[in-house]
């Protein structure tokens, strides 16, 4: 049933995900939620230098938040913040330099960011798409290493921070291609049969629900949430999907329409009038599974998901420098 699930995804994408189906669906929006002042709240945002991390940033750090860029690349962070701090005049905006796909890394970070900081809301928005099966130095695939355990070990590390702040918040950035995949943890690193870089990252994007409807019901007093920012120009994009890219170009999201949504989720009152787990589409919860799709999986496949991501933390924690 593969072909029916990309088929009715794309389908459903070319109406809904492009440009013409934010402009659409804004028609709707309240724009005063998002006209919220947030001096004093403490955001955390990964992948931050580009895209929509970094859009995302920028419209906080306009509403006066503190602002914590998570980043891998020290150049383009730099260069990131400054532009955002000029942008807005928001002094307030802080540089961590960490590869969310080193485990050891973000352990050590979270650490020294708990004795340092408050934290209100963090934003897991760091991803790859690597096209090719690629092993980082801990002998983990890179797309599971970024997209799913690197988002598991952050999230569950600051959680302890977060359960100690007024309306806390965590926002996951995911993707409308997790549509066709249904969980598999019987592969979490891909090392079976043809490599599809797409699919390994529609995937871990899946993986990525299942997370949030987890910590949902673990963590009663934060409100998670997981979303779809729709088909955007950004250098992600551009870079990973090449062929997509040269095809959709001109009909793409620009990078603060698809931010949108994670900007709503993180700052509006009424995003947390809603349900704790749900996946989210402009500005509304939808569904997670396709009509007669079949990716629906059963709770001990999700409770062993949780189980082997909760191995690798305490692995690499406990080697962890510092």
């Amino acid at each position: 049933m593969s072909w029916y699930r990309n088929t009715v995804w794309f389908v459903k994408g070319l109406r809904e995900y492009t440009r013409g189906g934010y402009e659409s669906a804004s028609k709707h929006f309240n724009p005063a939620d998002v006209e919220v002042d947030v001096a004093g709240r403490s955001f955390l945002v990964t992948g931050a230098n580009s895209g929509i991390g970094k859009a995302t940033a920028k419209e906080i750090a306009r509403r006066g938040g503190t602002v914590h860029l998570v980043c891998r690349n020290k150049d383009r962070a730099e260069v990131a913040k400054e532009e955002i701090v000029t942008e807005t005049g928001n002094q307030n905006i802080f540089l961590h330099i960490v590869d969310i796909s080193n485990p050891k890394e973000i352990w050590k970070f979270a650490e020294k960011f708990q004795n340092e900081h408050k934290l209100n809301v963090l934003i897991n928005n760091a991803g790859c798409m690597v096209n090719n099966r690629e092993l980082t130095e801990d002998g983990l695939e890179k797309n599971f290493a970024t997209n799913t355990l690197g988002t598991y070990i952050i999230t569950t590390a600051l959680v302890p921070l977060l359960e100690k702040a007024a309306d806390a918040r965590v926002i996951t950035v995911s993707s409308g291609g997790m549509l066709v995949q249904k969980l598999n943890v019987s592969d979490l690193q891909s090392g079976n049969g043809l490599f599809d870089g797409t699919m390994v990252y529609a995937q871990n994007k899946r993986q990525q629900v299942v997370l949030t409807e987890q910590w949902a019901k673990a963590h009663r007093n934060i409100h998670f949430s997981v979303m779809h920012p729709g088909w955007a120009d950004t250098p992600a994009v551009r870079s990973s999907m090449p062929d997509f890219y040269e095809r959709m170009k001109n009909s793409l999201r620009t990078e603060a329409q698809g931010a949108d949504t994670v900007l709503w989720l993180a700052v509006s009152a009424e995003a947390t009038k809603l349900p704790s787990g749900l996946f989210f589409q402009d500005r509304q919860p939808v569904p997670t599974h396709l009509p007669l799709a079949y990716t629906h999986s059963p709770p001990e496949d999700e409770e062993k998901l949780m189980e082997v991501l909760e191995e690798f933390s305490r692995k690499f924690k406990s080697i962890s420098p510092g």
